[in-house]
């Protein structure tokens, strides 16, 4: 598959912080869910993407080009949407659909005031009388209106309800069905990613953990659950991340199945992504 994304060596260096050679790629038709701890260097990490911060060393490339401000086109095929709406509170979203129809050669108005209309945003009403959600909401329908090939989206679903973000994720889901398109999507609600998400990018203290598909971690992954001398016996190599916890010990393994065999009478479970990311940040990684 042809990568509309591709992230290789991504660095950048603050006084108590560092992007550390962050790497990974989104083919075209994928959502790729970013997953991570606060600070972890989600944010950081899609504003270098974006040339909203200068990087210090790496490449990112859209379709195999550098973003640019000389390169419109690139822009407006890029639909970004960040945890918190950056328009100013008098404006109304009427208004916004008339800044936006001059900013971006490919706006749409008629999809746009569908939009609307199907989530129930008013036309008139000044963004201050906003709920969170509403705000959200008007981010991702602006983003989705000038018709972008790829979404990049951070924390977008945050504070909406259930129902509302079911329908926002249908439209994700939707919007990837053209194998042209694609979503880059930070979130902490980690059930959104397990419904939509094709792959799994994991950022841990500035670097990636890892980059895999999203059903290979949730079927394949397993954690064993047992005692101590259980425990004893797992090879160190068979080992991703362990915890000793209450009353037993949980240990993550890459590949369930070979685990039953070779440990055949212990409680492997099923993973989720919560139950992987919880392993790999308060537990402990064999060296």
């Amino acid at each position: 598959m042809n990568e509309i994304l591709q992230v290789k060596g991504l660095t950048k260096q603050y006084l108590n912080f560092k992007l550390d050679h962050v790497s990974f790629s989104i083919p075209e038709g994928t959502i790729m869910g970013m997953i991570g701890e606060n600070g972890a260097g989600k944010s950081t990490t899609i504003d270098a993407i974006l040339g909203l911060i200068m990087k210090d060393g790496g490449e990112v490339t859209f379709w195999g080009q550098e973003l640019s401000a000389e390169n419109k086109q690139l822009k407006e095929d890029i639909g970004v949407v960040f945890d918190g709406i950056n328009f100013f509170e008098t404006l109304t979203a009427l208004k916004i659909g008339k800044i936006a129809k001059a900013t971006y050669q490919q706006w749409d108005d008629a999809a746009y005031r569908t939009y609307l209309k199907q989530f129930q945003l008013p036309l008139n009403k000044e963004i201050k009388d906003f709920s969170k959600g509403m705000r959200m909401k008007l981010g991702i329908i602006v983003a989705l209106s000038h018709h972008p090939k790829l979404l990049i989206l951070d924390e977008a679903t945050s504070g909406l309800d259930p129902v509302t973000r079911d329908d926002i994720l249908d439209i994700f889901l939707d919007f990837v069905q053209d194998e042209h398109h694609a979503i880059l999507l930070s979130s902490h609600i980690t059930t959104d990613l397990e419904c939509i998400a094709d792959n799994i990018t994991f950022i841990h203290q500035g670097k990636v953990l890892f980059s895999k598909p999203k059903d290979e971690l949730r079927y394949q992954y397993g954690i064993i659950r047992c005692g101590k001398n259980d425990f004893d016996r797992i090879a160190q190599e068979d080992i991703l991340a362990y915890r000793k916890e209450a009353y037993q010990w949980s240990v993550l393994v890459a590949d369930k199945e070979k685990a039953k065999r070779k440990y055949g009478d212990v409680v492997i479970d099923n993973t989720t992504i919560d139950d992987i990311m919880l392993l790999y940040v308060k537990g402990v990684q064999p060296k």
